[in-house]
């Protein structure tokens, strides 16, 4: 199969010993390229060219042509060979745009002549990048193009392109994320979208006078939450070093020293399961603000939210992967944990209901007992099992166990719980609020409970971060705070799982 054949059937799938063949041929055609710059420097390629306007630009400068118009007008582009055909005396090649536009550049003897047309013919393959100048025009069939009167390959595809017409395997698109880029819109759809969700989250904070920082990632104890880090070593300091779990216990920091509204959007590692809705790394929003309460930082949340719907679909109401209709608007519920729980397992399930009596109930159930079980872990499996099935609706689960919270105040009049939400999204947890423990000494305290846990084997159980404490000792005023993954915001707008929401995600 040679490349010219390989290029005109736009459906063939080349085999592998088609793809070592092409590749063989084009290297050839590179070499060629190469032996006529050889007085140029840089290599067979130009460094820059004299581009007048983009596809995009012309697209919506004169998308309006009718058939076979003339504009009189002459551009000069550049763009990706994805399309080629020819007719002999004439070649039709469609170059697309980096964000999906296109443009057909016309090849014709009458204009460029025969020289130059046979060269396109040898040297051109799908894939290229090509330069391209001459008349802005309409063809017969009113498609928009330009009327070649010059052209180089500004750089050559040595590998063909994938069937342009099929669709690539998940696997295909996570491994090979520039491929997809290339062959399909829903790719970069989602890459303008995560641009626009950051910009959107940016723009609602400064409009509520927060700040933006950076904390490090690199720490010398995990902390800010129950998870399992990653660890490295440090050369120069000689020490251990972690990938960070969150921020939470540095953007306190800042409470404290006085930027009483601050957000981070940072990176975070948890060296834990891989899966539709969880990765290893992933992208994370948090944000603190004095003088509110887990109340005021949901609501803060919901804004943040509806006004990234807007940003990306111009509406609250969202249209998932699948076709799928979520409505985002409204005010969203609120939804006791110990009181729905109870509703739905028919009992009256309270945080002093014994323990014994949880394990009954999940063993009845089914439900799996999480390692080191407590109170609050048990609950709030028997809440995963009984209730969250049923959630539709953004809703705002609130009110948790206070062993499983231990950065949480406690609730100001239900004993054993504690003031934390988690915003529920499409089956699943999208976002978390408190109402922050600012109390260094009970703090303490719980520091030494979860010491507990991780001294009987619990990897998730935090540690006592001495000088977290200290700065607490320093006066931290009352403060809400919450958490949201980017990535499950993603999930939450498009219906995508969180390896399509990821640009180059970790696969082995």
């Amino acid at each position: 199969m040679t490349d010219a054949n390989a290029q005109n059937d736009a459906h063939a799938e080349p085999t592998e010993e088609e793809v070592f063949e092409q590749k063989a041929v084009r290297l050839g055609k590179r070499e060629r390229l190469l032996a006529e710059r050889a007085d140029a420097a840089g290599g067979p390629y130009p460094v820059s060219l004299p581009i007048t306007d983009t596809i995009p630009e012309l697209r919506e400068r004169y998308g309006d042509l009718e058939a076979g118009a003339e504009t009189g007008v002459t551009a000069a582009v550049a763009g990706r060979v994805v399309f080629s055909r020819s007719t002999g005396k004439l070649c039709f090649a469609s170059l697309q745009a980096g964000d999906g536009a296109r443009i057909q550049a016309m090849v014709s003897l009458a204009v460029v002549g025969e020289e130059s047309l046979q060269r396109w013919k040898e040297l051109v393959d799908l894939g290229d990048h090509v330069f391209v100048e001459g008349e802005v025009v309409s063809s017969r069939r009113g498609e928009l193009s330009i009327m070649v009167s010059e052209w180089e390959i500004a750089s050559k595809a040595i590998l063909p392109l994938p069937n342009m017409y099929g669709e690539l395997s998940e696997e295909s698109r996570v491994r090979s994320r520039f491929l997809d880029l290339i062959v399909r819109d829903r790719a970069r759809e989602t890459v303008v979208a995560r641009a626009r969700v950051n910009a959107s989250l940016r723009e609602t904070f400064a409009a509520h006078g927060f700040l933006e920082v950076e904390t490090p990632m690199l720490q010398v104890q995990p902390g800010g939450a129950s998870a399992r880090p990653f660890t490295t070593h440090s050369n120069a300091f000689d020490a251990d070093l972690y990938l960070r779990i969150a921020p939470e216990l540095y953007l306190k920091r800042a409470v404290v020293g006085g930027i009483e509204r601050v957000f981070e959007i940072n990176r975070n590692f948890r060296n834990e399961g891989a899966d539709s809705t969880h990765s290893p790394e992933f992208a994370m929003l948090e944000a603190y603000q004095a003088y509110t309460d887990y109340s005021g930082i949901a609501d803060l949340t919901q804004e943040l939210i509806q006004n990234a719907a807007i940003a990306v679909t111009g509406s609250t109401t969202v249209t998932w992967a699948d076709g799928t209709e979520y409505d985002l608007g409204g005010q969203w519920d609120r939804l006791p944990m110990y009181d729905s729980l109870s509703d739905a397992a028919g009992r009256r399930i309270t945080p002093e209901t014994p323990f014994d009596e949880l394990v009954a109930i999940a063993e009845a159930e089914g439900v799996e007992l999480p390692p080191h079980p407590i109170h609050g872990k048990l609950v709030e499996e028997l809440w995963e099992h009984f209730v969250k099935p049923s959630l539709t609706r953004p809703t705002f689960v609130m009110d948790f166990p206070l062993d499983t919270s231990p950065l949480v105040r406690e609730h100001r009049t239900i004993p054993g719980v504690v003031e934390k939400w988690d915003l529920y999204t499409r089956g699943f947890e999208l976002a978390t609020g408190y109402s922050e423990l600012v109390d260094p000494v009970i703090q303490r305290e719980r520091f030494v409970e979860q010491a507990k846990l991780a001294a009987k084997g619990d990897l998730e159980a935090m540690r006592i971060d001495e000088e977290f404490l200290r700065a607490l000792e320093h006066g931290m005023p009352p403060t809400g705070g919450m958490g949201m993954g980017i990535d499950r915001l993603l999930m939450a707008l498009t219906g995508l799982g969180i390896r399509e929401t990821i640009l180059f995600p970790l696969v082995k």
